[in-house]
């Protein structure tokens, strides 16, 4: 009961903010631009809509993420507001959960209105009926969405908000080359080196197993089996991130 009210706090404090909205309306700006550039082209339209439209839902959510995320448990210390929740009382632990789940509901708002968006320019320029492997797609990129998040709620808990958005973006960058990193580990020749890179690349998220678009695009098959290992996987990273998460903020001392 007490965690859901931070929830409810940390949603209303987040809906509240304006970047929330300008990142929105930037968002479906460039599900719009997609169309104009799909009807320039002879037959691909309908892929360029949905290429565009689930890259910028991917962007616009991961900087939801860092503009409203990481500040939110920051702001909270920095006004001292965070001593009157934990005095009511609320656990340090409900407090950080509370955050995060209230700002995954502003991510999923957000994730369903860019979603309406993308099934209604696809109800009206596919000509041979909705491609719902959209909506796997869309589920992917929200549990990727749902692991940065965690990452940011993470790094806010020990870290000014502008070290916090730089190391959450540089966790994004990395997830998203994972393989190529691991590639280029072992080509690496100095074996602390190949060490080093390789415990990088097992240790941060691989955010490529969420990126299925170019699947939907061609309209290729998406195994079951992966969607369930995709989503273990991010629900088994999140808790740890989450578990991290709390241990640190616990420990910490705001006298």
């Amino acid at each position: 009961m007490k965690t859901w009210a931070v929830v409810a706090n940390t949603f209303r404090e987040a809906i509240r903010d304006k970047v929330l909205y300008n990142l929105v309306f930037f968002a479906l700006l460039v599900m719009g631009g997609s169309v104009v550039i799909g009807n320039m082209t002879l037959g691909e339209g309908l892929k360029i809509i949905m290429d565009l439209s689930l890259a910028a839902m991917s962007v616009f959510g991961l900087l939801i993420a860092i503009f409203v995320g990481i500040g939110l448990v920051h702001k909270e210390i920095q006004r001292r507001t965070n001593a009157m929740l934990l005095a009511k009382p609320i656990s340090r632990r409900s407090f950080v959960i509370g955050k995060y789940l209230g700002l995954l509901l502003v991510i999923a708002l957000n994730m369903a209105i860019m979603s309406a968006a993308l099934l209604a320019l696809m109800a009206v320029y596919s000509p041979a009926g909705m491609n719902w492997g959209v909506l796997v797609a869309i589920l992917l990129i929200l549990v990727e969405l749902m692991i940065v998040t965690a990452v940011a709620v993470l790094f806010s808990t020990f870290s000014t908000p502008t070290l916090s958005a730089m190391l959450t973006l540089g966790v994004w960058v990395i997830g998203r080359f994972s393989s190529d990193l691991a590639e280029f580990a072992n080509k690496m020749e100095d074996p602390v080196s190949r060490a080093l890179a390789t415990g990088v690349h097992y240790l941060l998220p691989n955010l490529e197993k969420f990126d299925v678009k170019h699947l939907v695009v061609y309209n290729m098959a998406i195994e079951p089996a992966y969607v369930g290992w995709a989503l273990v996987y991010g629900l088994l990273y999140i808790l740890f991130l989450i578990g991290l998460a709390v241990a640190i903020f616990e420990r910490r001392d705001f006298k």
